[in-house]
């Protein structure tokens, strides 16, 4: 066990081994109480899932950035940072950046197969604002939206610029470090939100 736990591709391996065997477990009774086959709703857990999965893997990443590396940064003595800025930041924001990006595909294929996309793009209008869900997902999907395209659209560019990925003088490093910093700061406001609207949605609402 120990040589399993001692390399993190030998862990993540088995614990999707493990996952897909209680993947394939819940089809197997999904199936049972079905007339023997899989439909939609199991392929919607399966999409839920996935989105769950990614969305832990970006928002607990962003946590990292904003209460543990950007803080402590201020006070790590200047020969050590570079073992952040060279090695630990860009590893963290590969992971990031995708993790945004899977979380947010898969949210967008879920909303579509459950039918509310429409519904929840609009805010409710589309309905007539008479399905109170589809406005409080939408609300909690556009947030998501906003914060995807930041951390694509402004946070990486400008990381890419601060860290030295992307060479340019001291001047504009520093000025791409505060405006990185400042968008993963509106990421961090936004995200208690717009996790409220999706944990609430399918507690309340189903």
């Amino acid at each position: 066990m120990g040589k399993i736990l001692a390399n993190l591709r030998n862990t993540v391996t088995l614990s999707a081994v493990l996952a897909l065997v209680f993947l394939l477990g819940y089809g197997i009774h999904y199936a049972k109480g079905n007339g023997g086959h899989l439909d939609t709703i199991y392929w919607q857990a399966v999409l839920r899932f996935l989105h769950v999965l990614s969305g832990i893997m970006w928002i607990g990443l962003l946590y990292y950035f904003n209460f543990v590396q950007i803080p402590q940064m201020a006070v790590i003595p200047a020969e050590h940072k570079p073992a952040v800025t060279k090695f630990i930041a860009p590893a963290a924001l590969f992971w990031f950046r995708w993790a945004a990006l899977s979380t947010w595909v898969f949210g967008v294929l879920l909303a579509i197969s459950r039918g509310y996309f429409i519904g929840a793009v609009t805010l409710g209008a589309s309905d007539g604002f008479h399905v109170p869900q589809h406005t409080f997902i939408g609300v909690g999907m556009w947030l998501a939206t906003i914060m995807f395209l930041n951390v694509w659209g402004i946070i990486w560019p400008n990381q890419k610029r601060a860290l030295g990925i992307v060479e340019v003088d001291a001047d504009a490093k520093a000025k791409a470090a505060r405006t990185a910093m400042l968008a993963s700061r509106v990421n961090v406001l936004l995200s208690i939100p717009m996790l409220t609207t999706m944990a609430m949605n399918q507690t309340i609402f189903g």
